[in-house]
């Protein structure tokens, strides 16, 4: 399951006179580094002169470690799109040993200090992911927040969606998108908002009608959580669609729709929202209020820790496509860390990896048998 395998054909943009470092002792040692709590170039290159003996057990590291320029120049000319087939290809290879049904989570991410000039020049990523497995599934690059809606659609078609639920904010809540998805033969449950301002009125109109006298067909499902002094309630309705919904009838593939009203305590202070959703699933409300629940993990589980344990907001990488190919790089180094079964946080993971030259070789390669 080593990521080398999936890497080792990763196409070289160099020419044949300037090759004097091997792409994937680059690629090797960029991983081991950030792995180890690398965050830039500079920390890269030293990370390669420490532990060059070590990197030499499973790379040649033939001219010994470039300087971080040169690192720089290389994973910035590397094409993003064969890298990240690269990356799909292996976690692919991970998603054929759960064999269930999954959840699929797409949702946006900025770069914030990777813009050269403009903030609105900052790289803007689609992170895909798989909730069961806990890791990344696919990063893109979305021209901008304006152009995600395209950029999501253009993702979509090339993903292995069978077997899976799909969820999407309310940004990807389109016609278009539903139809991707169903020709991809995937579920999808998409956030219905004031973007789709006719169908979320008639979701209002149509729920409030049966006060809360539901009809067959229906279904309902309550959750309650409580902690650091704050007690949360959701109660979740889904409905099936019929033809009086004549907004919700136009969705290729939608067989319900969902109301999702959330309490939250906190002391003597309470506060409401109720949100719609539009989903191809039949009604059965706990199978939906997981679907919709495990949609925050890309938020929770997948951009907080980039930000707070990566620095990923913090890094100035910008060259070429060294943003977008290093915001890669952290993501499989997320997956490899997230993938052993040591009980550590990532951030103890990542010292661990630092520290110890055997738990850096099991987080790369896996434990052996």
């Amino acid at each position: 399951m080593s990521f080398l395998k999936h890497f080792a054909d990763l196409p070289d943009p160099r020419s044949h006179i300037n090759l004097k470092h091997n792409l994937l002792d680059v690629v090797f040692l960029c991983v081991c580094a950030v792995l180890s709590g690398a965050e830039g170039w500079t920390d890269i290159k030293k990370f390669g002169d420490k532990k060059l003996a070590w990197l030499r057990r499973f790379r040649r590291f033939e001219h010994g470690i470039p300087v971080d320029d040169t690192i720089a120049r290389i994973i910035g000319a590397v094409d993003p799109h064969k890298m990240t087939e690269c990356f799909v290809d292996w976690v692919n290879e991970i998603r054929g040993q759960a064999g269930h049904h999954q959840f699929i989570a797409i949702d946006g991410k900025t770069f914030r200090h990777s813009a050269d000039a403009q903030p609105n020049d900052a790289l803007h990523s689609i992170t895909v992911w798989l909730r069961e497995q806990g890791l990344v599934f696919c990063q893109s690059k979305s021209e901008g927040k304006k152009n995600e809606i395209k950029s999501v659609q253009s993702l979509i078609n090339t993903l292995e969606l069978t077997d899976t639920t799909v969820t999407l904010d309310a940004m990807h809540c389109q016609k278009a998108t539903a139809k991707l998805l169903c020709r991809r033969k995937a579920q999808y449950v998409l956030c219905v908002k004031d973007n789709q301002k006719g169908l979320r009125e008639e979701l209002q109109w149509w729920f409030d009608g049966f006060d809360g006298k539901w009809p067959q067909g229906g279904s309902t499902f309550e959750q309650t959580d409580a902690g650091h002094g704050r007690v949360e309630v959701r109660r979740y309705v889904q409905l099936p669609i019929v033809e009086q919904l004549t907004h919700a009838s136009g969705w290729e593939g939608a067989r319900s729709v969902v109301r999702v009203e959330r309490e939250r305590h906190i002391g003597e202070k309470v506060t409401s929202e109720t949100v719609y959703y539009i989903s191809s699933h039949e009604p059965n409300a706990a199978f939906i209020a997981e679907a919709i629940r495990s949609h925050w993990e890309v938020e929770n589980k997948a951009h907080w820790v980039l930000d707070v344990v990566y620095k990923e907001d913090d890094s100035r990488i910008r060259r070429n496509d060294g943003a977008q190919n290093v915001g890669l790089i952290r993501r499989l180094c997320m997956n490899l860390a997230r993938l052993h079964p040591a009980k550590d946080s990532m951030r103890g993971k990542l010292k661990a990896a630092g520290w110890d030259d055997n738990f850096r070789e099991e987080l790369v390669f896996g434990i052996k048998d």
